[in-house]
């Protein structure tokens, strides 16, 4: 234990922008003990919609500078790029760029999501306990390029947090004989009052007619080309319904060509990205989403404490925290079963009736102080050793 009886904890992340671990990690930074923990932050680059939400608690440092920082000269802001790029390269390669910046040494080296792994584990500091946070299908086919380096990381780590039971499942079904270090599944907390005070900030303009909303980052395996396809066959069919989809990504040019090209730009509502979603959320008839993969969605849980009838594709730790037919309705990443489902929703009112019932209570399964006291005890049982 360090003299000043705090322990040293450092968390390694690429960047801020808006997601479900970047709301992990600034949950953990609001709740962990500050009395017990001396927290740091390092990013590879100062970006993203969260990057001022660090607590003030908590020692922000980075590599490199974010977007929000570059010229608005386009030839200036090219070569800022591409220093940036040269200098995250470097830091790739020689972990000391990385331990100039720190000039300190910490107890506990996190690794947030497998992005970071290499960050940790190629820690300058020898002496540190080093912490892997998987969140992620094993098997996903965009995974697979990166697989045999995440499967030779993960048996370096001191200590390693499931963020599902099914992440950890598919992992040990699909790589039996994989050395995985001492282990437990954590799930996300949920900031519940917070969250409900978010929800009443504004009411959103939406049409007169039942409204779908859904909030991801516009990454192809979030699946909205195909909802686009279904909520178009619904309408053609004549199912009268608004989608309204809060988020930002590389998917974004995309999703309005094809919106332009099936006739529901209007209909088919690309929000962008919003620090508050939830009073979308909150005023809208259902939640949906589509993804191809997931570990445990954080706006599931989310929406279902809004008491949102929820349809999800069923995967990653979806079906941990949604009871098919009971508290939302969940669905294989098909076009078609996409389309069955809001039709479900958008004419068979009992079932939405039930639906509600059933989210009365819902919150009652979601034990925030639990989780913030399992990864308090694994930090301060692994400086012990």
């Amino acid at each position: 234990m360090p003299e000043n009886n705090k322990i040293k904890v450092l968390f390694r992340h690429r960047s801020m922008e808006m997601g479900g671990v970047e709301k992990v990690i600034l949950s953990m930074l609001n709740h962990l003990n500050k009395d017990k923990f001396d927290l740091t932050l390092c990013l590879n680059i100062n970006q993203g919609e969260l990057r001022n939400e660090i607590p003030k608690h908590v020692r922000k440092v980075y590599l490199t500078d974010g977007r929000e920082d570059l010229s608005a000269n386009s030839v200036v802001q090219k070569v800022q790029l591409v220093k940036r790029k040269l200098r995250l390269q470097k830091a790739l390669k020689s972990p000391t760029v990385a331990q100039k910046i720190l000039n300190d040494n910490y107890d506990i080296e996190i690794a947030p999501t497998y992005a970071a792994f290499s960050a940790v584990l190629n820690s300058v500091n020898k002496n540190s306990k080093k912490i892997g946070w998987f969140h992620s299908d094993i098997t996903l086919p965009k995974l697979q390029p990166l697989v045999p380096e995440i499967l030779k990381q993960i048996p370096q780590f001191d200590y390693f947090i499931f963020g599902s039971q099914q992440t950890k499942d598919i992992l040990i079904e699909t790589y039996p004989d994989l050395k995985i270090p001492e282990n437990q599944v954590i799930l996300n907390a949920i900031p519940i009052e917070e969250l409900k005070q978010k929800a009443q900030a504004f009411k959103p303009d939406f049409p007169e007619k039942p409204v779908f909303v859904s909030v991801a980052r516009l990454h192809s395996r979030k699946g909205f080309h195909k909802l686009m396809e279904a909520h178009a066959k619904l309408l053609k069919d004549g199912f009268d319904h608004h989608i309204a989809v809060i988020g930002d990504g590389e998917e974004m040019g995309n999703l309005k060509k094809q919106a332009e090209d099936l006739g529901v730009t209007q209909s088919f509502q690309l929000l962008g990205s919003s620090m508050n979603p939830y009073p979308e959320v909150k005023n809208a008839d259902f939640f949906i989403l589509p993804s191809e993969s997931e570990g445990w969605p954080l706006i599931i849980a989310d929406a279902l404490i809004l008491q949102k009838p929820i349809i999800s594709t069923n995967v990653g730790g979806i079906p941990e925290m949604i009871e098919h037919g009971k508290t939302g309705y969940l669905i294989n990443y098909e076009t078609d079963e996409m389309y069955e489902s809001m039709k479900k929703f958008l004419t068979e009112p009992e079932l939405i009736a039930e639906i509600k019932e059933n989210l009365t209570n819902i919150e009652e399964q979601f034990d925030n102080q639990k989780i913030f006291n399992s990864v308090e005890t694994i930090i301060t049982n692994l400086v012990k050793k």
